[in-house]
């Protein structure tokens, strides 16, 4: 039987979304599967840690964003929007990778301090995700996933904070959030 690509939508308030993402990315690249990650809000402009670790293991992580909505004017952002989306449906649909993961794409889509439906329609992430090629294995995260995004998916799961050190004013620890 022919492997099946899916694709999985880890969305929520709880952390762990590009947690499970990068975990299930190490795992297709320890089983032989090529995997390339687009992060969608991160800015190539900053280091991250999971970026050093999965260069290591010869997989591909970029980031297209700019950083928060609130460092740089909506123009700014929805530029790096109006780039980082061809890229990603180029990349998902040239069959080239088993894994794509679009970390925080869930994010970009919700944005609505400012228009991005022009430069990121859902109406195409949807399509993508209907037509990809069917070996490819698509990973969608972040906040607020959209009702259409998550209908078009094989595997939703909603990560729910229960209890989280934030609350207590710690702040982010590195090398865990980033």
């Amino acid at each position: 039987m022919e492997e099946q690509g899916m694709v999985y939508v880890y969305t929520g308030n709880g952390k762990g979304k590009t947690t499970a993402a990068l975990g299930s990315a190490l795992r297709s690249a320890g089983r032989g599967m090529s995997v390339k990650i687009l992060q969608f809000i991160k800015s190539p402009e900053r280091t991250y840690g999971e970026q050093a670790g999965l260069q290591a293991l010869g997989v591909e992580m970029e980031q297209t964003g700019i950083g928060f909505t609130w460092t740089k004017t909506p123009e700014e952002h929805r530029e790096a929007l109006r780039q980082a989306w061809p890229k990603a449906r180029d990349t998902v649909m040239s069959g080239a990778f088993d894994v794509v993961v679009l970390d925080e794409l869930n994010n970009a889509l919700a944005i609505d301090s400012f228009d991005v439906s022009d430069v990121l329609p859902v109406e195409e992430v949807v399509e993508m995700l209907e037509t990809k090629p069917a070996h490819v294995h698509v990973i969608i995260t972040g906040r607020s996933a959209h009702p259409s995004v998550k209908a078009a998916a094989d595997l939703v799961t909603v990560m729910e904070p229960e209890k989280h050190y934030y609350d207590r004013g710690i702040p982010a620890v590195k090398g865990m959030e980033f």
